[in-house]
């Protein structure tokens, strides 16, 4: 069967890696050995409301914003974290895990003919550390560091566009505000890795909605995945 999308980009963090199980990890063991406890699920609230926040001011690296970020979360959270010692997370970065079925789904897709791709927010050689845990390779890569600027803005979809040229194109994450919403936006097909059950919000829905990348792979593969 001929696939519906000859080319598939995904989100990273959060899509393909376990971005909260690395965080998390990250965080309270650097609190722990400042002899603070923090909660899980209190570091990564604060964390998915302060780095957008950190994001959407003057661009900076993806470095800096892990930085950045960590010291508004110590802080929110009570934990006087010294600035230098934030560097923690982005040093963590390259051992944040893919999710179970990550890999499987990806060697799944490229078996059927579909290309691959990957726009993160991150920059360059973040992601390379991150690379080493993915077995297929991507035939296109969109970072921060490229387009200078961070989703939901338009630069990575944009600069997308432009190297793919006339194809079909679907793009797959799990954050429907920084992938899915802009993606449609800009009439980008776009399936949903609802990998927390979350509800939408109004509006346009995505082609598909599934609760992990395997489903994903299976339906590009069935008489369902047809592209718009």
């Amino acid at each position: 069967m001929t696939p519906p999308f000859d080319v598939i980009t995904f989100d990273c963090y959060g899509t393909l890696i376990d971005w909260e199980t690395g965080i998390s990890h990250a965080m309270l063991g650097a609190a722990a050995a400042d002899g603070v406890r923090l909660e899980r699920a209190a570091v990564l609230a604060a964390y998915a409301e302060l780095e957008p926040e950190i994001e959407a001011t003057t661009f900076r690296s993806y470095r800096e914003v892990l930085g950045l970020t960590a010291s508004a979360v110590a802080e929110r959270l009570g934990w006087r974290l010294d600035s230098t010692r934030a560097r923690f997370l982005a040093h963590s970065l390259g051992d944040w895990p893919p999710f179970p079925d990550t890999n499987a789904a990806l060697e799944q897709l490229h078996h059927a003919g579909v290309r691959l791709g990957i726009l993160s927010n991150v920059d360059d050689d973040l992601l390379a550390a991150t690379r080493r845990h993915l077995t297929v390779s991507f035939d296109l890569i969109v970072t921060a560091a490229q387009v200078r600027s961070y989703k939901p803005a338009a630069g990575h979809f944009h600069a997308a566009r432009e190297r793919l040229g006339d194809v079909r194109w679907l793009h797959a994450a799990q954050s429907w505000f920084h992938d899915v919403e802009p993606a449609m936006a800009l009439g980008i097909p776009a399936a949903w890795i609802n990998r927390k059950g979350e509800r939408r919000t109004a509006g346009a829905a995505p082609v598909v909605e599934v609760a992990t990348l395997r489903q994903l792979a299976d339906w590009v593969a069935s008489d369902r995945g047809k592209a718009p």
